[in-house]
Formats: structure tokens, sequence, C-alpha cells
């Protein structure tokens, strides 16, 4: 029994481990796009805001 209980700790800790890093494959994946998003409409931005401090 005593090793049941070991080994289904152990799967339990290995559980939480590969959560966090999905947890952490998915923080890297949203920082990507955010940074690719941010690459491509960063002079689109800049200039609106330009426009509209203008206007201002």
């Amino acid at each position: 029994m005593d090793l049941i209980r070991k080994l289904y700790v152990k799967a339990d800790a290995m559980a939480r481990g590969q959560t966090m890093a999905e947890y952490a494959l998915i923080l890297a994946a949203v920082a990507v796009v955010v940074f690719v998003g941010y690459q491509t409409m960063g002079t689109t931005i800049t200039g609106l805001l330009t426009s509209v401090d203008g206007k201002l």
C-alpha cells in the first residue's frame, strides 16, 4: 500500500510540472503574438496618435 501511495504522489507531482510547462508555452505564444502585432501595427498606431495629438 505504501508503494502505491508513493507512486500516486510522484505521478501527481509530475502532472503539476506538466501543467506549469503548458502554461509557460501558452504565455510564450501570447508574448510572440503580441510582439508580432506590435511590430506590424506599431507605425500605424504611432501615426494615429500623432494625428490625434495634432488636432488637439
